[in-house]
């Protein structure tokens, strides 16, 4: 099963896992030397009782919360890997870490950023091991306002690291780990809060390869409550370090601008066509807020949705505001702190916030790299999409393959101009394809037969 996805890792000019050298030589060299030195000369936090929330058996561990109710609020404890700390500015990691932008993720391995034996070790935030990391510190009162938001460079030591499902499971059963026992209160809070300043949630389904024996198919994974729980603190954070930049004029922000005016109407007339109620003075985030994830008439709707967040960039700023300040699929200003490991934005994005907390100069080597940030990540981002497309077309074919002729049932997830084509959602196997027919309605159920 191992090597798979060889031929797409070739097409797009991956390491192959045939090879051992995934880095070039100085940069495993710099690696080791950072992976050597023990952490000194900062705080220690150790005392706090964080805990990480990634998927089963992930090891390059970005983030780590710990939360506690204060009166009528909530303060949030989110720890996240320090890089900024050891990497040297100019130096082979960085350099290497400039070129690719992010990790890529393939179903068989991934092409980490940074070099695994600090990603997915001296760095990572492991479970019982003292870490590196940059702490924020942000309080919330009853409403989900953020009162006070900072953050500071610190040691600190995981006490357990946990999953989704798990986390889910210990919700369900009313008996949540400690550290994270006011969860569900803050992500809830926290979602209604950014919805109401017109953020855009999807919800949507996803489509995951996962191991099946000797090979691999495809199931539609359900977002639960405690992913989107879990957002909700990363996207708090990148939006009070945002604010952080905006008042101190100099940073990088995640942007999105805001759907126009036609945009808007064509998807309150798709949510009309489906049976959706708009009920008058509704945005269109309160509507998809509201919607039952499980009906294909809703997944129909917030796939129409992905209409409304289309612009996404990056707006680096020195000296005086930006131009492009809004992300409004998430309901204001934003930037990329949470995921330094896997993302090379937020270790700049962390150094802009470190510095202005401290009330020191941002370094000038952060400085120097702002601008060259957006097209990097813009790049590496479109990059990343065509490999996770490329792998869910592959297994797609493989599940398909033999049954040319059969028949399937789905449902219509788009209709393209004139309603003689669009994409389907087959029930099993989980698959979204292009289907010609006539008449096509989007959100309803439909026997499709595969012709190619």
């Amino acid at each position: 099963m191992s090597g798979d996805f060889d031929a797409i890792r070739a097409e797009f000019d991956l390491p192959s896992l045939a090879g051992t050298n995934l880095f070039p030589s100085d940069a495993e060299v710099e690696a080791e030397a950072i992976a050597g030195e023990v952490p000194a000369g900062v705080e220690d936090a150790t005392d706090i009782p964080f805990v990480t929330i990634d998927p089963p058996g992930a090891k390059d561990l970005d983030q780590a919360m710990f939360l506690e109710r204060v009166g009528d609020g909530f303060r949030v404890h989110y720890a996240i890997a320090d890089l900024g700390a050891v990497i040297r500015p100019g130096g082979a990691i960085d350099t290497e870490a400039r070129r690719r932008g992010q990790t890529i993720y393939l179903p068989d391995a991934r092409v980490p950023l940074h070099p695994p034996v600090l990603s997915e070790d001296a760095l990572s935030l492991l479970p019982g091991q003292v870490r590196r990391a940059a702490v924020w510190t942000i309080d919330l009162d009853s409403t989900g306002l953020a009162t006070e938001a900072t953050v500071r460079r610190a040691l600190v030591k995981s006490v357990a690291q946990l999953d989704y499902d798990e986390v889910q499971a210990t919700f369900d059963a009313g008996k949540p780990h400690s550290s994270i026992e006011s969860l569900a209160d803050v992500g809830a809070m926290r979602l209604k809060y950014r919805v109401g300043l017109g953020a855009i949630e999807l919800g949507l389904p996803e489509q995951e390869i996962v191991p099946d024996g000797n090979g691999w198919k495809i199931h539609m994974r359900m977002r639960t409550k405690v992913d989107a729980w879990n957002a909700e603190i990363s996207l708090l954070t990148g939006m009070c370090a945002a604010q952080l930049m905006l008042k101190a004029e100099i940073g990088l922000l995640r942007t999105l601008p805001v759907a126009d005016v036609g945009a808007v109407d064509r998807f309150e007339r798709a949510a009309k066509a489906l049976g959706v109620v708009w009920q008058a003075g509704e945005t269109a985030g309160e509507v998809l807020s509201n919607l039952d994830p499980e009906l294909p008439a809703s997944i129909a709707l917030m796939s129409d949705a992905t209409r409304l967040l289309r612009g996404a960039g990056y707006e680096a700023f020195d000296g005086a505001q930006p131009k492009a300040k809004e992300h409004a699929g998430i309901g204001g200003p934003y930037a990329h702190v949470t995921a330094p490991l896997r993302r090379l934005a937020d270790r700049f994005g962390t150094e802009v916030s470190l510095a202005l907390c401290a009330g020191t100069p941002v370094p000038d080597w952060v400085k120097e790299a702002l601008p060259l940030i957006p097209e990097i990540m813009s790049e590496s981002d479109s990059f990343a999409a065509k490999v996770d497309r490329t792998c869910l077309d592959q297994v797609e074919a493989w599940m398909l393959d033999g049954k040319v002729g059969q028949t399937f049932d789905g449902f219509v997830l788009r209709v393209n101009q004139g309603g003689s084509s669009g994409e389907v959602v087959l029930t099993d196997p989980p698959v979204i394809a292009d289907c010609d027919g006539a008449n096509l309605v989007e959100g309803t159920r439909v026997s499709v037969r595969l012709t190619a």
